[in-house]
């Protein structure tokens, strides 16, 4: 089917579409963590001996991976059962605290897992670090990917591929600055996107000279973001006796960061595509 976004008749948001708009803008606002930050200045010395030990290559590496397999990253089959629908693009029609409820049953799980994986991979500490980062970032891809089925959106053009990037980079951001740099490309990306025909991504789907090599100085640019930010979180992993729980800890912190980017993100492209404007 050829249609844009641009052709649904918008409506006037709920009082609980207005709550939650004002949620989206608190969190655009809102300072990278704390922790993130003060670990970073208290264990400087650690910090450098991690970002050696797992080096912004194996980085990219996760993101090149999680990349190549889109949105398969993400099983749909609860998505669907949850929602009560046939497909996931019927989540854009539903009540946004459908799609609040179901992304927070994916929220609390992904939180689970990450704790679990982070404690296991601290109680190995050095060696343990070195496989536990690129399989958080790998997990945190997979996670942007759940949450938005919850919305009704999947992974099905390089653009769609760039906005779930944009989303990692503002949660992973180190500033305010970063952060902001990565919501106003996403919501550039989020345009584009309710402007295009299907048809005409179809038709610029195998152009992509300029945009592969785009994509690996985004990639490159996203890994040293991360790597940054991670180990900044994880280095104190390293120390024996406490890595364990400091894995835990900080696997959690990360991917509940992760998750609200993501909720926030997708709901505001839900409430544009569904509602005037809600200030």
């Amino acid at each position: 089917m050829d249609f844009t976004d641009e052709q649904k008749t918008l409506r006037q948001a709920t009082a609980y579409e207005k709550a939650e708009s004002a949620s989206i803008q608190k969190w655009e606002n809102e300072e990278p963590g704390v922790l993130t930050q003060a670990s970073g200045f208290v264990s400087k010395p650690i910090v450098w001996l991690a970002q050696k030990l797992v080096p912004q290559k194996a980085i990219e590496g996760a993101l090149n991976i999680a990349n190549a397999a889109g949105s398969a990253l993400a099983d749909k089959s609860d998505i669907l059962r949850d929602g009560g629908v046939s497909k996931i693009s019927d989540l854009k029609n539903a009540k946004l605290e459908v799609c609040d409820g179901i992304a927070n049953s994916v929220h609390n799980w992904a939180l689970a897992f990450a704790t679990a994986e982070g404690g296991t991979a601290g109680f190995f500490g050095l060696a343990g670090m070195a496989v536990d980062i690129p399989a958080l970032v790998t997990f945190s891809l997979r996670s942007i990917h759940k949450i938005g089925l919850c919305y009704g959106y999947e992974t099905i053009s390089h653009e769609d591929e760039k906005f779930v990037f944009s989303v990692l980079s503002a949660a992973g951001a180190n500033t305010h600055a970063e952060k902001m740099s990565a919501i106003t490309t996403m919501r550039a990306i989020q345009q584009m996107i309710m402007k295009t025909t299907w048809k005409k991504m179809a038709e610029t789907a195998s152009e992509k000279t300029f945009s592969k090599e785009a994509g690996v100085l985004a990639i490159k640019a996203l890994a040293k973001q991360l790597g940054i930010n991670i180990t900044k979180r994880k280095a104190l992993q390293m120390i024996p006796f406490i890595g364990a729980g400091i894995g835990a800890a900080m696997n959690a912190q990360y991917i509940n960061d992760i998750c609200w980017a993501a909720r926030r993100s997708f709901q505001k492209r839900w409430l544009d595509e569904n509602c005037v404007e809600v200030d």
